[in-house]
């Protein structure tokens, strides 16, 4: 069984879930973006659980672009149970934040990020930023097969 591709974003800042879908629109990155505002609803969409109980469990996004800053559930702690679960541990995770403390950048990678991306100000650095990550995550990586099938 095939399954699209698709990204999960994790962000409660409307104005950035705007401007990271405008960007991916502008880079011709044609994935389908599921979005989510809170930690809670993200560990739910992974989970099939909540309101996403519907969802084929097969269907795990190519990407998960992640802030710090979220409701509910903080982004570490997201992260963290997303490298429990055997289903979920190898999915790629990037922390897209507006964080600079070193602190952060450290807790994340302990934790298993892939990569910690600081969101630009300026609104060219950020859409450079988001080029990027389409091309890298979605064009260049080769994603690991899902976890259970080892």
């Amino acid at each position: 069984m095939s399954v699209e591709r698709h990204i999960l974003l994790v962000e409660d800042n409307d104005d950035d879930v705007q401007l990271t879908l405008r960007a991916l629109r502008l880079h011709r990155v044609a994935n389908r973006v599921e979005v989510v505002s809170d930690g809670a609803d993200a560990l739910d969409y992974l989970h099939c659980r909540g309101a996403y109980a519907g969802r084929d469990r097969m269907d795990l996004p190519q990407l998960v672009l992640l802030d710090l800053k979220l409701p509910k559930v903080g982004g570490l702690e997201v992260l963290t149970q997303i490298r429990q679960d055997p289903r979920t541990k190898r999915l790629p995770v990037v922390i897209l934040t507006s964080s600079n403390t070193e602190a952060d950048v450290a807790r994340s990678y302990d934790l298993g990020a892939n990569s910690y991306i600081r969101k630009p100000v300026d609104f060219s650095q950020f859409m450079d930023a988001v080029n990027s990550l389409g091309l890298y995550w979605l064009v260049l990586n080769e994603v690991p097969p899902p976890a259970e099938n080892w």
